[in-house]
């Protein structure tokens, strides 16, 4: 054989060389980014059930917070009912009641509930129950006039309506 022959040769061999080497190098990256998107994907699905369980775990909470204030709110409307009523009995009684409406007073901030509906304020039909309509003169039209029953809520989510008398 001559020079150029094994130059040639050569040549080729290291041509088909570079060509295999340039393929498997292109299949390796393919196989990269196909790795890599599969790892992107699974962390991007991870960080949504991480979301979307913390959510969850809230919305239970709040749900078991909701359900036991509203277990207790009859409690406390017959004690607002007796504290009321307690006109005719001793200071020291007055002073127990005052200090048992504190309680609840301060369980309720603790648990962020929400007391509405009072005399005066404007009468919003998402958050008051109108049973009764009046004339008076103190008040503005469709504005609370008489409380019968108070309203509570946790932040936006409402525990019980106020029931209410508002005026004309």
């Amino acid at each position: 054989m001559d020079n150029e022959e094994v130059k040639t040769e050569e040549t080729a061999a290291e041509t088909a060389e570079d060509t295999v080497a340039e393929t498997e190098a292109e299949r390796l990256q393919k196989e990269l980014d196909n790795q890599k998107d599969q790892f992107l994907r699974l962390a991007a699905e991870y960080d949504n059930y991480r979301k979307r369980t913390e959510k969850e775990k809230l919305a239970t909470y709040e749900n078991a917070v909701a359900a036991t204030v509203e277990a207790l709110l009859p409690v406390a409307d017959n004690f607002a009912l007796a504290m009321a009523s307690s006109a005719n009995v001793s200071d020291d009684f007055k002073k127990g009641l005052d200090m048992i409406a504190k309680q609840f007073q301060v369980a309720f901030e603790k648990l962020n509930v929400e007391t509405f509906g009072e005399r005066g304020e404007k009468f919003d039909p998402e958050l008051h129950n109108a049973i009764a309509r009046t004339d008076d003169s103190e008040l503005e039209e469709d504005c609370i006039a008489l409380v019968y029953q108070k309203g509570y809520k946790i932040g936006d989510r409402i525990i019980r309506h106020a029931m209410v008398q508002i005026t004309n």
